[in-house]
């Protein structure tokens, strides 16, 4: 090689050096992957977040175009919704459950409800009826700003 010592004692240094150079460089860019991959997770989630609350804004226009949901429709949002028990707190699936219920009612309310042209049942209280029906509108009217400010801390990306 070079006869000069102190050229050659450079090069051993630098070979030495080299190698935990390499592993740092190879650290840096795994770090970098779980970084790029722990953003993955996060964006990934908040799409399946943001699919339920589309399905949960879906439903209440469904519910508010005529306040009597098709049975099918009610039946096919616990469907739509079922990821929210892995996605979310329990506040989420607890106030999806009240929406269907509650839609449920409305939807039973409005089959009960008898106008001056069909005959009432005897056990027929057609002022409970219309009170229980117009209680549910109105819960429905707010469950727009409701459900937004509920799913917020989920779905708030300003953070």
């Amino acid at each position: 090689m070079t006869s000069n010592p102190h050229v050659a004692l450079a090069l051993q240094i630098l070979q030495a050096l080299l190698t935990p150079v390499i592993a740092g460089i190879a650290v840096y860019v795994a770090w970098q992957q779980w970084q790029g991959n722990k953003l993955k997770l996060v964006l990934d989630r908040y799409d399946r977040r943001m699919r339920v609350y589309g399905n949960v804004v879906a439903f209440l226009r469904l519910v508010m175009k005529d306040f009597k949901p098709e049975i099918s429709d009610l039946l096919k949002f616990p469907f739509d919704t079922a990821e929210a028990d892995f996605l979310f707190g329990p506040e989420i699936p607890e106030y999806l459950n009240e929406l269907f219920h509650r839609a449920w009612k409305l939807r039973d309310s409005k089959d009960a409800y008898r106008d001056m042209f069909r005959s009432a049942p005897p056990e027929y209280d057609h002022g409970k009826v219309v009170t229980d029906i117009h209680a549910e509108q109105v819960w429905f009217m707010a469950q727009r700003e409701a459900a937004k400010q509920k799913f917020k801390k989920y779905l708030d990306v300003s953070r």
